[in-house]
């Protein structure tokens, strides 16, 4: 329970950061991106353009109109201004960027199509990857959204696709920005090595995703027998080449008095023959 509602106050934690950028840092305008203009005064004002390679739109009147790097509300300032000085009195305008090319979404790893989305209007991350064509029978449990500011720092959150898709609850579907990352990491199968006084000892394999611990090990492997020792050692080589053992007392372990080993992949978990 404790878990769980730590878990809940990280989450909001971020997603409150994450919202909190979507509220105060408007999104600057670029090459590529699909602008909508509404100019009640003038009608003929009134259109969708794409901003060129160049960085300007072409509109009635006004000719080619430059705004990128503008904000949409930059964009409309600088059209009012424009528009009072030479055709109207007083001008409402506004401006709305209908396609965000210019930073698009990316949605990597396990989906049906990997790639950029050009997202309009408001998106979630179900909607990014329902339009990168859903999960693929590999995708792992785990979902990341990493999102980077304009100064550099960036968030990344982790998110379980059984509550994302399955619970179907809102509180996962969080609000996707432009050039957000969503990367949904492919399942591959680890393997532990587990032997001595174990009921089926030898090569046990796992889920890349699953959390695997001394306990998780012992049990796939049919549990300690009879004669098993409380000292179990766990044999792991490092990086470097060298190996390292670290020798843990199970039944504290089982008990709950000491916390629960992780075990990575390639450990080999050694439980000896007891001789008392």
């Amino acid at each position: 329970m404790k878990s769980t509602l730590a878990l809940a106050v990280a989450a909001g934690s971020l997603m409150g950061r994450l919202l909190l950028a979507q509220d105060t840092g408007e999104y600057v305008v670029g090459p590529k991106d699909l602008l909508e203009i509404r100019v009640l005064e003038l009608p003929e004002l009134s259109v969708e353009r794409r901003v060129s390679d160049s960085g300007s739109i072409a509109l009635p009147l006004l000719g080619e109109f430059a705004v990128s790097g503008l904000t949409a509300s930059e964009v409309r300032s600088r059209l009012e201004q424009t528009l009072t000085q030479k055709y109207v009195n007083r001008a409402n305008v506004s401006v709305v960027v209908k396609e965000f090319a210019n930073k698009p979404v990316s949605v990597l790893g396990a989906v049906q199509k990997p790639g950029s989305l050009s997202i309009s209007g408001r998106w979630t991350l179900m909607n990014a990857i329902t339009a990168a064509g859903g999960l693929t029978p590999m995708a792992g449990h785990k979902i990341y959204v990493l999102r980077r500011a304009d100064n550099g720092l960036s968030d990344t959150l982790e998110i379980q696709s059984e509550d994302l898709f399955q619970s179907a609850t809102p509180l996962w579907n969080i609000p996707i920005q432009p050039s957000d990352i969503i990367n949904v990491p492919a399942r591959t199968t680890i393997t532990v090595f587990c032997i001595g006084e174990v009921k089926s000892p030898g090569a046990l394999q796992f889920n890349s995703d699953e959390r695997l611990t001394l306990l998780s090990v012992v049990a796939k492997a049919g549990g300690l027998t009879d004669r098993a020792s409380k000292s179990v050692r766990i044999k792991r080589r490092g990086s470097d080449g060298k190996d390292t053992e670290r020798v843990v007392d199970y039944k504290r372990i089982l008990a709950g008095t000491d916390p629960d080993v992780e075990i990575q992949a390639n450990d080999v978990v050694v439980v000896k023959e007891s001789f008392f």
